[in-house]
C-alpha cells in the first residue's frame, strides 16, 4: 500500500507519497489547485503504482478548500479519508522539531492515515459540508429579513404610527400583502372599500373582510404620522416588503433542500424534542465528527457555552457567564433548541421550574438548560440511538 497526504491551502495543495514502513516513496511536492494539479498529483501517484486499490490519500477538513479535490478523488475511484486537524495534532507532537511546515504536514498527515489514527464521521464530509454552507447562509437570510422588518416598521412609525394597532402581527401575511400595494395612509385613503375588502379577504383566506377594511381606512383618514408628499415612504415600505418576501421565499427553498439532505442522513439527532431539519442541520454540520469530542464538556466549550472563570490569588468568581468562544451558529442553534425544549420536553420543563424556583432569571436559565441540551446531544450522537423523554 501507498500512503498520500495532502495538506489543503486555498491556492496551493502540498503532497507527499510514502509507503507501508513510513518511507517517502516520493518527495513532497506542491500542485494548484485546478484540473492542471490536479493530474500533476495523479502524475506523481502514478510513477508508484496505477492500480487505484494500493492508493490510500489522506487530508485534513480544513475550511472549504478540500471539497473540491476530494469529490474529484472520489469520482475517480480513489480511497479518500478527510479527517479533522485536530486528530494530526498528537502525532504532530511526537516530532522533535516544531517547525511548521507544509512538507512537514504532509508527511504527517500520510503517517496518520498509515497507523489508522483518526476517525471519521458517519455522515459524509461533503454533506456536512452541504449542510454547513446551507445553515449558515440561511441565517443570513433570516437576520436579513429581521433587519429588514426592523427598517419597515421604522418607517411606518414615521408615516402611520397606528398601524401597529391595526393587525397582530406587522408581518403576518394580511398585512405585508396590504402593505405591499397600499405601504402609506395616502395610498389607503385613495383606494375603494370594496378593493380594500376584496384583497383583505383574500390574503386572510376570508378572516377578514369589510369590517376591517372600514377600521383601515377610517384610521388612515386620521393618522397623526408624517404625510408622505414626496412619495418616498411608500418607495422604502413597498421596496422592503417585495425583499422581505423574495428573502422569505428563498429560505423556504434551502430549508427545503435542508429537509431532503437531513432525511437521506436519517440523524438521530432529530429524534431531540426542540431539535427539527433546521435547528439539527446546524448542529450536525457545525460539530462534524463527535468522536472527537472525550465528553460533553469539551462539546460545550467548541459550543462556547462553558462558563468563563474569573479567578485571581484568593478570590474566585460565582457569577459565570459563557465564554462564546466556539462556534456562533452551533451555540445559537443549540440556544434556540433549548428555548423550544422548554417548552415541550417535560425533562427541559421541570429543569426550567427548578431553576425558576430558585429565583434564577430567564436568561440564566435558558443557559443552565443549553448545558443540559448539549448533554443530550453528545449523548445521541455518541450512541447513535434515538432521544427518550424522562423527567426531571
Amino acid at each position: 500500500m501507498f500512503y498520500v497526504g495532502i495538506d489543503i491551502a486555498k491556492r496551493k495543495h502540498e503532497a507527499v507519497v510514502t509507503d507501508d514502513k513510513g518511507d517517502i516513496v516520493v518527495k513532497a511536492f506542491s500542485f494548484t489547485n485546478d484540473l492542471t494539479g490536479y493530474n500533476y498529483l495523479l502524475g506523481k501517484i502514478k510513477l508508484v503504482t496505477i492500480s487505484r486499490e494500493q492508493i490510500v490519500i489522506g487530508m485534513e477538513s480544513t475550511s472549504h478548500y478540500w471539497l473540491t479535490l476530494y469529490t474529484r478523488l472520489i469520482k475517480d475511484g480513489y480511497n479518500v479519508h478527510i479527517f479533522n486537524p485536530i486528530q494530526s495534532d498528537a502525532l504532530r507532537g511526537m516530532y522533535i522539531r516544531q517547525s511548521k511546515t507544509d512538507a512537514r504536514d504532509s508527511f504527517i498527515i500520510a503517517e496518520v492515515i498509515r497507523f489508522g489514527k483518526y476517525s471519521e464521521s458517519n455522515v459524509p464530509q461533503e454533506k456536512l459540508f452541504a449542510l454547513r454552507e446551507l445553515t449558515r447562509n440561511r441565517y443570513f437570510m433570516v437576520d436579513s429579513v429581521s433587519d429588514l422588518k426592523r427598517k419597515t416598521t421604522a418607517l411606518i412609525d414615521q408615516v402611520f404610527p397606528e398601524y401597529e394597532k391595526l393587525f397582530s402581527n406587522n408581518f403576518g401575511v394580511s398585512s405585508m400583502a396590504l402593505l405591499l400595494k397600499y405601504p402609506t395612509p395616502e395610498k389607503l385613503k385613495n383606494v375603494s372599500l370594496q378593493s380594500l375588502a376584496k384583497l383583505l379577504s383574500k390574503a386572510s383566506n376570508g378572516y377578514f373582510g369589510l369590517g376591517k377594511a372600514k377600521e383601515v381606512k377610517e384610521t388612515a383618514k386620521s393618522t397623526f404620522g408624517v404625510i408622505d408628499n414626496c412619495g418616498i415612504y411608500a418607495t422604502l415600505i413597498s421596496t422592503y416588503i417585495k425583499q422581505i418576501l423574495f428573502i422569505q421565499d428563498q429560505v423556504k427553498e434551502i430549508d427545503s433542500q435542508i429537509a431532503e439532505i437531513m432525511s437521506e442522513l436519517d440523524s438521530k439527532i432529530t429524534t431531540i424534542n426542540g431539535i427539527g431539519h433546521a435547528l439539527g442541520a446546524v448542529i450536525i454540520s457545525e460539530i462534524g465528527d463527535i468522536s472527537r469530542f472525550q465528553n460533553s464538556d469539551k462539546l460545550a466549550a467548541y459550543a462556547g457555552v462553558d462558563p468563563t472563570v474569573k479567578q485571581s490569588g484568593d478570590y474566585c468568581a460565582v457569577r459565570n457567564h459563557m465564554s462564546k468562544r466556539g462556534s456562533p451558529y452551533l451555540r445559537r442553534a443549540i440556544w434556540q433548541a433549548s428555548v423550544i425544549a422548554v417548552g415541550c420536553d417535560p425533562m427541559f420543563k421541570a429543569y426550567y421550574d427548578k431553576k425558576a424556583a430558585e429565583g434564577k432569571r430567564y436568561m440564566n436559565i435558558i443557559g443552565h438548560c443549553t448545558r443540559k441540551m448539549i448533554s443530550v446531544i453528545f449523548a445521541v450522537l455518541r450512541d447513535d440511538k434515538e432521544y427518550i423523554p424522562m423527567a426531571a
